[in-house]
């Protein structure tokens, strides 16, 4: 048993760049557990990765004392579950429920081997109630024995690293390269640990771990996907998010969205957060939406529309809050509105697959039934939302 490691679901992005590096440069083994066996094979090879720092200068981070497994290889998963000191998953939350069996199976193992030895798995996962997520599907695999509260700390975290998409020609000249933003604070639940805390640079314990994670999807995504949806409608040759926030209309209907949401938050959490400390948050994060050395594109901001435009994501779940109080929302949802006329494609003229299928509903069936048979809405619970997307819809289709 390595005395520090931790184990990461996903040698993606968010796992490289930001849990990976966090780790490693804290003097942590570092080990993946992925599907893609070619990177698992180049991790395994150079038992190290490149991380570039894209801000006003640039840096690489070289992130040592790697080594990776293949999720298809189950047995040596349980195996690094059992020696483990510390795990993440950073793997979407369709892959997510895939491998919370595995997972089970490793926590049953690691029982058995070193019983009463508990284990913090951080959630490095851009969703809500994501520990009451993981709680519920692994109660229902683990025998009812099983002391879960004792043993697994389920840590919610907010996630608010930008990490672009890497195009091919980077990813020939290096399989294994990550370009991220300098932002590097992991925000996590204080609660949700059950061993001490990490003390490692970047890791920001929060006790209200809720406000945090709503901050984070009601402003920060929110603001993101404003200015990919409302940068598209007005510049659609635009490829970059710091193009299309070079207009100053673009800017300013960005910033007032982001503030309306701040005010909606700030209703829910007045003990965690001020009015000016929320507006720092919303001028910090425009600064960084136009880092013109992230070259973030409006295509990877924009894309999946039927997630990002669903009943509990970023636009509708912070409308549903503001109806709950009787606050204004119209800016969020006229910006909302801007998102069923996005045709953003990739480097190679591809649409995401999530949105031709909704693009083709929106044309087959109209806006009303795209967003209950593809967003998660009710038509009757959820009628005066509809009724006010519908409304902003039409005025700019005219």
């Amino acid at each position: 048993m390595t005395e520090k490691s931790i184990l990461i679901f996903g040698a993606g992005k968010i796992g490289r760049s930001f849990i990976g590096q966090l780790f490693g440069r804290a003097g942590y083994e570092v080990v993946f557990a992925d599907i893609d066996q070619t990177l698992v094979d180049e991790l395994n090879r150079r038992k190290s990765y490149p991380v570039v720092i894209k801000g006003k200068t640039e840096e690489t981070l070289m992130i040592r004392n790697v080594r990776a497994v293949s999720v298809l290889n189950e047995e040596a998963v349980k195996e690094e579950i059992v020696r483990t000191s510390i795990m993440a998953v950073s793997v979407g939350k369709n892959a997510l429920e895939k491998i919370i069996p595995l997972i089970g199976e490793g926590l049953k193992l690691r029982e058995k081997h070193t019983p009463g030895r508990s284990l913090d798995i951080i959630i490095a996962e851009n969703m809500r109630l994501a520990s009451e997520f993981m709680r519920s599907r692994l109660t229902e695999l683990l025998p009812r024995n099983y002391p879960l509260d004792k043993r697994v700390g389920l840590v919610e975290t907010s996630i608010g690293k930008m990490v672009p998409i890497m195009t091919e020609e980077d990813l020939k000249e290096d399989p294994l390269i990550i370009f991220a933003e300098p932002y590097n604070t992991l925000i996590v639940d204080k609660g949700g640990f059950k061993g001490p805390i990490p003390d490692i640079p970047g890791l920001s314990p929060k006790e209200n771990i809720k406000a945090w994670v709503d901050r984070k999807a009601f402003i920060h995504n929110m603001g993101h996907a404003t200015a990919a949806y409302v940068g598209n409608f007005y510049h659609p040759k635009a490829t970059y998010i710091f193009e299309v926030l070079a207009d100053e209309n673009i800017f300013r209907t960005t910033r007032e969205t982001m503030l309306q949401a701040a005010e909606i938050l700030l209703s829910y959490y007045p003990e965690d957060f001020t009015k000016n400390e929320l507006k720092e948050h919303v001028e910090d994060l425009l600064e960084r939406f136009q880092n013109r050395a992230l070259k973030d594109t409006i295509f990877r901001v924009g894309r999946d529309l039927p997630r990002k435009l669903g009943i509990d994501d970023r636009f509708a779940g912070i409308i549903q809050m503001a109806r709950q109080k009787g606050l204004p929302y119209d800016r969020i949802a006229r910006a909302m509105a801007h998102g069923f006329f996005f045709g953003k494609t990739d480097e190679n003229g591809k649409r995401d697959p999530q949105d031709e299928s909704f693009m083709q509903t929106l044309k087959k069936d109209g806006i009303r039934k795209t967003l209950i048979n593809l967003c998660g809405f009710d038509s009757e619970k959820d009628k005066y939302l509809l009724d006010d997307i519908e409304i902003q819809y039409q005025k700019l289709k005219k």
